[in-house]
């Protein structure tokens, strides 16, 4: 157990040596959601608190729920990149014929990944605070709660992508898989409006996806406060999802670690 632990530290560890030598790609992983969604989308439907179901101060105030949670959707959907990296040119291959623990592979990617988002979520509230007077009205515990809920719904998507990682050739096919994902479950969210606001259909798909649950109580804890059963509603969906996704891609990890 304590040699598992030493090992997963140390595969952290080369993640975030990693990303120390790219350091673009987290500052891009931030500034994508603030400049498109939030100050240019959200400049752009400013208006929108003119729907009725549409309840806060402003429209930013609205979406900032929602960009922290597609914040955590496009960090841990790409959670598996650095892994296919390291496929293609072959240090994935000599890690496994190291006397190491095959585990330690996985829980490290899950470790920096969850590290990164966290990081992303704090960074996230606090831009929204100083540039937008955003304020978490549940408090400091409610901060912590949001990034909980990330966190939560965070598990599920790296190991999905962490198995894509393993079962796709190239980087390429990944990144397009991965773009081809992210927009439709953005809009197929309560993201950008609420579900009352959307049709039929959409507020149909909607219910079915993880991020609607997590958008919603995080918008609450940020313009309400604390709604326990909302909260214990997006618990079970979330553990659900999260069990399913680790059952679909344990399959995968046995495959390619074993």
């Amino acid at each position: 157990m304590s040699e598992m632990v030493q090992e997963t530290t140390a595969l952290t560890w080369r993640c975030f040596r990693r990303l120390s030598r790219e350091p673009m790609s987290l500052i891009f992983g931030l500034a994508q959601p603030m400049l498109f969604w939030l100050i240019l989308f959200g400049n752009l439907f400013k208006d929108a608190t003119r729907i009725p179901s549409i309840v806060a101060p402003d429209y930013i105030s609205f979406l900032t729920g929602g960009v922290i949670v597609m914040t955590v959707l496009n960090s841990t959907l790409a959670g598996g990149v650095d892994l296919l990296f390291d496929k293609e040119n072959g240090f994935l291959e000599r890690l496994m014929s190291a006397p190491i623990t095959r585990t330690s592979l996985i829980l490290s990617r899950f470790v920096f990944v969850m590290a990164i988002t966290s990081l992303q979520v704090l960074v996230m509230l606090l831009v929204t605070f100083l540039l937008f007077d955003v304020q978490v009205s549940s408090g400091l515990l409610g901060i912590v709660m949001i990034i909980l809920i990330g966190l939560l719904l965070g598990i599920g998507i790296i190991a999905i992508s962490l198995s894509l990682a393993f079962s796709l050739k190239s980087h390429g096919s990944f990144f397009s898989l991965l773009g081809f994902l992210g927009l439709p479950l953005i809009f197929l969210s309560s993201a950008l409006v609420p579900l009352a606001a959307m049709p039929g259909w959409m507020r149909f798909a909607a219910q079915f996806n993880p991020m609607t649950y997590a958008i919603d109580v995080v918008r609450g804890l940020i313009l309400g406060g604390w709604m326990w059963t909302q909260i214990l509603v997006m618990a079970l969906a979330l553990i659900v999802f999260d069990v399913v996704c680790f059952a679909l891609a344990a399959r995968v990890f046995k495959r390619n670690l074993g």
